[in-house]
């Protein structure tokens, strides 16, 4: 295979801005700030970023070094180290060709969100039956779908540097500019309802921001840390092929541990401001009992609260959904690219024709997503006790179950058989002094694999 089919970034920012648009999707925007009102708010906020600074750093750091380290994509790349162990890198790349189906699903309902807005058909979005009335159709939602699936087609068919990197130069500005301008516009609205009572956006902020330990039991912060801790595989886009594929990219005299705390420092910061931009919102308009809304949170509270500013709530809402389009096309992006450099490597095969066959294939899973909404609706109780559609089945099994024991397998290897010192090696190259280095061989050997044996087992519901 040539080099003209598997290139590189052009440098350091091409791979940060890359790399952070895929940890910035819609993890942040969609996932992040509906776990934070469910869970009280500033606990799980609390929790979420002594997380990340510890547990996703971890994971982090280890997948991009073994990118670097390896110059191979997910399959390939943990045999390079200890054939025994290859078999991870067929796990690494099921989860992102399980994952992208259903996520071009929902990126499929992003744009059909930012379409109605952009019709000036607010009043209509804002209507609790207009999210499952839509679902339920048999062709709207599989065409939104097509349409969001060429969308990251073409980029990853246009390759690393002229495709990826390219568009995450513009995407990654305009997403974080979209993030900051509505944030601040949402602290300083307020909103009186029918029973006389005001509430402002920096009280929203207030619940969001200050921990309230009050009545918080040990089951209860059990529950936290595992949505926390399930929530950082999505934001850092880690246990998902992504990150070992991007260290692949990576140029030897890039500093690496530099562009890793920019990443985390990018992915919390905007997770944190996803949760300030959407929780006091919601707080003002629907009260604590709208912040239990649950996944819908975007879909079905946030166009009540657009609506309720009038023709400005068009404006915001039109800005808003163009900007989870954006978080959500760098982070199909990446999954696709994931697949996509794991076949290049794997089978020899050109990009054109890897992108394509996973692209192919990925679509009739997406089209049989698509239809568990209508034709093929049914309902399923999952190990947590939660009905779900086939969409909640393959989410289930890739956050729950796949990617916590891929974390802990790779934690396994690099912890006790490779040895941690290959990685920090890595980490260093270029002069970075890694003053977390004891941390991480901690975090990496031993609390790293004992929580994620906690999030397994809490999966099938075994305490």
């Amino acid at each position: 295979m040539g080099t003209d089919s598997r290139n590189s970034f052009s440098g350091s920012l091409g791979f940060v801005l890359a790399a952070a648009g895929s940890a910035v999707g819609l993890g942040n925007i969609w996932r992040f700030p509906y776990l934070a009102a469910r869970d009280g708010g500033g606990v799980f906020l609390l929790i979420y970023i002594i997380l990340a600074l510890t547990f996703g750093f971890t994971l982090l750091i280890t997948e991009v070094a073994i990118g670097r380290r390896s110059r191979q994509g997910p399959i390939t790349a943990y045999g390079f180290f200890n054939k025994r162990w290859a078999f991870l890198g067929i796990l690494a790349f099921t989860i992102p060709f399980i994952i992208y189906p259903y996520y071009v699903v929902i990126g499929g309902w992003v744009l059909k969100y930012l379409c109605t807005y952009a019709a000036l058909n607010g009043v209509d979005a804002a209507d609790s039956s207009y999210f499952p009335s839509f679902i339920g159709r048999l062709w709207e939602p599989l065409g939104f779908m097509a349409v969001f699936s060429g969308m990251c087609f073409y980029i990853v068919y246009r390759g690393v540097e002229k495709g990826i990197e390219k568009y995450s130069r513009i995407i990654m500005p305009a997403l974080l500019f979209f993030v900051v301008f509505i944030c601040v516009y949402c602290l300083f609205i307020s909103h009186t309802d029918e029973n006389g009572v005001t509430r402002t956006g920096l009280q929203g902020a207030a619940i969001y921001m200050i921990p309230d330990f009050t009545g918080l039991t040990l089951n209860r912060l059990a529950s936290i840390i595992l949505d926390a801790t399930g929530q950082l595989f999505y934001s850092l886009s880690i246990a998902m092929g992504i990150m070992v594929t991007y260290g692949s990219y990576m140029k030897r005299d890039v500093n690496l541990g530099k562009a890793i705390d920019f990443i985390e420092i990018c992915d919390t910061s905007v997770a944190v401001l996803a949760g300030l931009m959407i929780v006091p919102a919601v707080y003002v308009f629907m009260g604590t009992e709208g912040m239990g809304a649950g996944p819908g949170l975007m879909f079905v509270a946030l166009p009540k609260v657009f609506d309720s500013l009038g023709a400005f709530g068009l404006v915001v809402g039109l800005l808003f959904f163009l900007m989870v389009l954006f978080a959500a096309i760098t982070s199909g992006v990446s999954i696709l690219e994931a697949c996509t450099a794991g076949l290049m490597d794997k089978a020899g095969w050109s990009r054109t024709k890897s992108a394509v066959v996973v692209a192919m294939s990925s679509f009739v899973v997406s089209v049989v997503v698509c239809l568990g909404y209508n034709v093929l609706y049914f309902e399923y109780t999952l190990p947590n006790g939660v009905s779900g559609q086939i969409l909640d089945i393959l989410d289930y099994m890739t956050n729950n179950l796949l990617m916590p024991f891929l974390s802990i397998c790779t934690c396994v290897l690099f912890g006790w058989i490779v040895r941690p010192n290959l990685l920090v090696g890595e980490m260093r190259l270029n002069g970075y002094s890694f003053h977390r280095k004891y941390v991480y061989i901690v975090m990496l050997r031993f609390v790293v694999p004992i929580l994620l044996t906690f999030l397994l087992l809490g999966a099938f519901q075994m305490y």
